[in-house]
């Protein structure tokens, strides 16, 4: 492995955030006690944001090191203790575990998107929770969630990735259950957290699995050690990796992923996820959490790769996701709940791509998605912000002349979730579909599928920018302060006597998102081919992979291209020239239509979730609690009570107070006594 010229300072990337969550937990409330409630809250905020932006720095400094001087491979491990230092962590017999960043293409680039874009959501919720009484334990959670998501990146070992992929789990409770006061809120971050540990237990498992073939859980080591790198040779620790064990790993790392990436049937937690403030929702669905589980599998694609019914159970199940949320997106009128089904269904393509063996395609997703997808949920926001904390779409309409850099903001996002040439959704969701197509035996299928999925897509949130934007106001215009802003009514005092743009401090990280949106995928054209050969290092070597060839590149451009335009211009007809009653307007019509009452029902699938394990694993744990908590554990011990009790019953009648009775029991016994001896003495 390279030496890091720069590995000193790797440390410094997931420590200043956590130094802003340590600094806010103690200090925080009393800077704005002392400093009062404007300047207090702004150096909270100026601090949370600064140190994320910090890290940023620190990680370009890190990557531009790596690209230029680490030579071929481009990989090195550095200490997360002061100064690069090494610290152990864990040493029990076999199992030897350091503080160390593995620090790679990979690792940069999501410590570039965590703190970049995440920054950029810093400085839009310093605007945006500006009034919240909770505001110095938001910025402490939203800190912490930073530096969790940074181990989770950077860890060099996957129990060291599962500290941090914990980390962000409770974060997200944290985070999702902010408002905790409301029942809602509170039951959605539990509806979170419970979710994810199903996944969890798949990812302990696979952990088990790993340290019981391979002997270690490091990723890479100096010496080629790692399992990835026994992996890579076709080995383990004693013998070749063969196909049922790369499988058996392969599926249980995937369990996890499914819960954090929110795939089938484990996705049903993220829609609920919106019941957190707007700025959560960005940081959770474009720059960390839900893309926990696509970095993972593409961390392990050395072993992915050599497991190919896994890979065709991640490339079904992610096709399988992306239709099935979009199915629901294209009925929602909550514009958070449209936007929430939409990351469900981006992150089934990102699977989509991993699954036909298209890694660095399903990165590149990630990457484009962060972009449009922070940007168009920030927008949300400030869609919500305008309209004192209306979040209904047939409430809305009319707002693109009243808001104009949300509105012309958002009008990128959609383009680039749209697929439309040359936003930068268009060319990462046009290599994925085209790996797809040159998949073998069901190539043709997946390819199909993903291109209706598409359609659907742009038309879905060309809906949401028509009800929203285009359509004529449908709502009744506020007079006064509302006392409501962003999207609740906790103390958030946004409201100013009308509709109104978003202050200087959210519509500054628009702006920024909304040019990575329209330029941020040119690095990833199929002619320049450069993002490919920059993860090149981080991925199953080219030996593992066998390449797909689908379309010629200009052929399957025009084809997205097309799709796009399709679903757009279906999305306008539908919903802008048919005015505000829109498609499916029809009460009767819309009762009638199979495919949208399953959609609108959410295609009943949280229902028989519930039934089954809460219904069914309720009445399951109710029979369990009555026969071995009352009729096993309560029985046994009223057993010993009553036992005890007869026997003191027998006991206390020979107490009766009386020296006569003792008297005769004492005669008793010693008769008893002299007649056992002089039986004993007269035996033969």
């Amino acid at each position: 492995m390279h030496d890091l010229h720069t590995g000193q300072w790797v440390w410094l990337i997931p420590v200043l955030p956590l130094v802003g969550a340590l600094l806010h937990a103690g200090l925080g409330a009393r800077v704005i006690a002392a400093l009062g409630d404007k300047r207090g809250r702004w150096l909270v905020g100026a601090v949370a944001t600064g140190l994320v932006l910090a890290s940023f720095a620190v990680s370009c400094v890190v990557l531009s090191d790596l690209v230029v001087n680490g030579g071929e491979h481009r990989r090195a491990l550095a200490g997360l203790g002061p100064g690069g230092s090494t610290p152990d962590w864990i040493r029990m017999g076999g199992l030897h575990l350091r503080f160390e960043a593995l620090v790679d293409p990979l690792s940069m680039l999501m410590c570039l998107i965590v703190t970049g874009v995440g920054g950029l959501i810093h400085l839009y919720a310093t605007g945006y929770m500006a009034t919240d009484r909770d505001y110095p334990r938001f910025f402490t959670y939203f800190n912490l969630f930073i530096f969790m998501m940074l181990v989770l990146v950077l860890g060099s070992s996957a129990a060291l990735m599962f500290v941090g992929w914990e980390g962000v789990g409770l974060c997200s409770y944290l985070l999702i259950s902010f408002w905790f006061e409301d029942p809602e809120n509170a039951k959605a971050g539990n509806k979170a957290f419970i979710v994810n540990r199903i996944g969890d237990v798949g990812f302990l498992l696979g952990m088990m699995t790993v340290f019981s073939i391979f002997g270690t859980l490091n990723f890479r080591t100096a010496d080629g050690t790692g399992f990835l790198d026994l992996a890579e040779h076709g080995r383990t620790a004693a013998a070749a990796l063969t196909v049922g064990s790369a499988t058996l790993i392969s599926l249980l790392f995937f369990v996890g992923a499914c819960g954090k990436s929110a795939q089938f049937p484990l996705y049903i937690w993220l829609p609920d996820a919106m019941a957190g403030p707007t700025p959560v929702s960005a940081l959770i669905h474009a720059a960390t959490m839900v893309t926990a589980g696509v970095v993972m599998v593409t961390r392990l694609s050395p072993i992915f790769a050599q497991a190919p019914s896994a890979m065709m159970v991640v490339a079904a199940i992610g096709l399988f996701t992306a239709v099935l949320a979009a199915g629901v997106a294209a009925v929602q009128n909550d514009i958070k709940k449209v936007l929430a089904y939409s990351t469900v269904s981006q992150l089934g393509y990102m699977f989509l791509g991993c699954g036909v063996g298209a890694f660095a395609a399903g990165m590149f997703h990630v990457t484009t998605h962060a972009f449009f997808k922070a940007l168009l949920f920030l927008g949300a926001g400030s869609v919500i912000h305008a309209m004192s904390g209306e979040q209904d779409m047939r409430k809305m309409g009319g707002l693109s002349g009243r808001i104009r850099v949300t509105h012309a903001t958002m009008v990128a996002g959609w383009l680039a979730i749209a697929g439309i040439p040359v936003f930068a959704g268009f060319w990462s969701k046009d290599l994925i579909l085209n790996s797809a197509l040159g998949a073998p035996l069901y190539g043709v299928l997946l390819y199909a599928v993903g291109v209706g999925t598409a359609l659907l897509t742009a038309f879905y949130m060309t809906r949401l920018m028509a009800k929203a934007f285009w359509t004529p106001q449908r709502f009744v215009e506020p007079h006064g302060d509302t006392g409501h802003g962003g999207d609740d009514s906790h103390g958030h005092g946004h409201g100013h006597g009308g509709v109104h743009e978003s202050p200087r401090s959210m519509t500054v990280p628009l702006i920024v998102l909304a040019a990575l949106s329209v330029v941020g995928g040119l690095v990833g054209t199929p002619w320049a081919n450069a993002f490919e050969r920059f993860l090149e290092p981080s991925i199953a070597s080219p030996s593992l992979i066998v390449p797909h060839e689908g379309m010629p590149a200009a052929t399957g451009l025009l084809a997205g291209a097309l799709v796009a335009a399709l679903g757009v211009g279906a999305g306008l007809y539908a919903y802008r020239t048919k005015g505000k009653s829109g498609f499916l307007a029809d009460e009767r019509t819309r009762k009638s239509n199979p495919l949208f009452v399953g959609a609108t029902n959410l295609w009943y699938v949280d229902g028989i979730l519930s039934r089954i394990f809460i219904g069914g694993g309720g009445r399951f744990a109710d029979r369990v609690w009555r026969w071995a908590d009352r009729t096993l554990i309560d029985g046994a011990v009223n057993a010993v009570a009553w036992t005890t009790g007869a026997v003191a019953e027998v006991v206390r009648r020979t107490q009766s107070g009386y020296l006569r009775s003792y008297a005769v029991t004492m005669l008793v016994g010693a008769a008893v006594v002299v007649a056992w001896v002089l039986g004993g003495s007269v035996r033969p």
